[in-house]
């Protein structure tokens, strides 16, 4: 068994040091396209199982050519690439579990990966992915869902000026959250919002009081929760954070258009990417994930409500941040279970499919608890 790992920053070494580690007997590959950061990886695990190689992702005959190679990769590219990667598996049959936060529906391509006889799992991190998987399970739980409400964030363990935020993943992929169109579902139907909009505060035991806006994380629950009146996700900040953002948008640092500066045309949003990798990105500072996800429905003809909630933190020992774990480490469970076949589902399968299926869904919920990550269920009634 032949294992890609595609992409080699924070969430991508942390699957595949995880995967490495779980799958024993499987030749796990780190590639990137800078090879020194492929080295470095593969040499910082330190396995006789893992090796690297460079691959550049932007050239699909190169990406094609290697992935032919092996039985299953694992996408950790940003938002641009993903779909290409999608269609790059599909063409050299490989099956392929992918975290990129891609602007396109993956759904599209189902009929094509079932053609070609792999598995494809997409948007499958923390959110969309672990998100999507507790709707799903609580899909089959319940006889008729009728609100899904998903509160997510990634934070320091206490805000950090500017922003009160650090960088925890892409920064290019963090700018595509605040800058897309949400859609929602109201009264049944798709509707886009604005993102950043929808602004409410809500409070957690032990965390405080958070803020929480409109972004557009629920990718392919929008198509596969049919019948659902009412469902959003919302991201979680600490207070003040929407407003600085909003004004570093109207502005025009996010924007695509390039303007010229002493002669040199300059993309805005690219340089904003890099300014917010050299001045978020604090490798010192500790890190913290919250999920919270609501589902409402009926079950025996009771209005009840079904709440996850799922708190992680930094990694002392092993020095992976919460948003690596939660991350990385889902992307890297589900490869384990499409490798010892658990998970058998063909054709492209997204993450709720999974929490569809019971016995896949506490083969999740084992090993996320195996690795700390730990998810409360509650039920209330309503």
């Amino acid at each position: 068994m032949r294992v890609l790992v595609v992409g080699c920053g924070r969430m991508g070494s942390a699957a595949a040091e995880d995967l490495s580690r779980t799958l024993s007997h499987a030749k796990v590959v780190v590639a990137d396209k800078d090879q020194h950061t492929a080295k470095n990886l593969a040499e910082k695990i330190g396995r006789q199982n893992v090796s690297w190689i460079s691959v550049d992702a932007t050239d699909q005959r190169e990406l094609i050519d290697t992935l032919r190679d092996f039985d299953l990769a694992l996408g950790f590219l940003p938002p641009r690439l993903g779909f290409r990667l999608m269609e790059a598996c599909i063409q050299s049959e490989t099956n392929l579990v992918d975290v990129s936060y891609m602007p396109e529906n993956p759904l599209h391509l189902h009929e094509k990966a079932l053609k070609a006889g792999i598995t494809v799992v997409p948007h499958c991190g923390l959110a969309p992915g672990i998100s999507n998987i507790l709707v799903g399970h609580a899909f089959v739980e319940l006889e008729k869902v009728e609100k899904v409400h998903v509160y997510v964030g990634g934070l320091p363990e206490k805000p950090i000026p500017p922003l009160g935020y650090v960088i925890t993943w892409s920064p290019e992929s963090l700018i595509e959250e605040y800058t897309s169109k949400a859609r929602i579902v109201e009264d049944g139907k798709i509707v886009e919002v604005e993102a950043l909009s929808g602004l409410e505060k809500v409070e957690f035991p032990k965390i405080g009081m958070l803020e929480a806006f409109y972004t557009d994380g629920l990718r392919t629950l929008l198509y596969t929760m049919q019948g659902v009146r009412e469902m959003w996700e919302k991201t979680l900040r600490y207070l003040g954070h929407a407003e600085k953002i909003r004004l570093l948008r109207d502005l025009g640092f996010f924007d695509d258009k390039e303007i010229a500066v002493n002669g040199v045309n300059l993309q805005p949003r690219k340089l904003t990417a890099k300014l917010f990798e050299k001045n978020l990105y604090k490798p010192d500072v500790k890190d913290i994930v919250v999920l919270k996800v609501d589902v409402h429905g009926y079950r025996k003809s009771e209005m009840v409500r079904l709440t996850y909630t799922l708190t992680d933190f930094y990694d002392e020992k092993s020095g992976v941040t919460a948003m690596a774990r939660t991350t990385g480490y889902t992307a890297s469970i589900v490869a384990k279970l499409i490798v010892e076949g658990v998970v058998r589902l063909k054709g492209v399968v997204p993450p709720e499919r999974l929490g569809m299926d019971r016995t896949i869904y506490q083969q999740i919920m084992a090993e996320l608890n195996s690795r700390g990550i730990k998810i409360v269920e509650e039920t209330f009634a309503e």
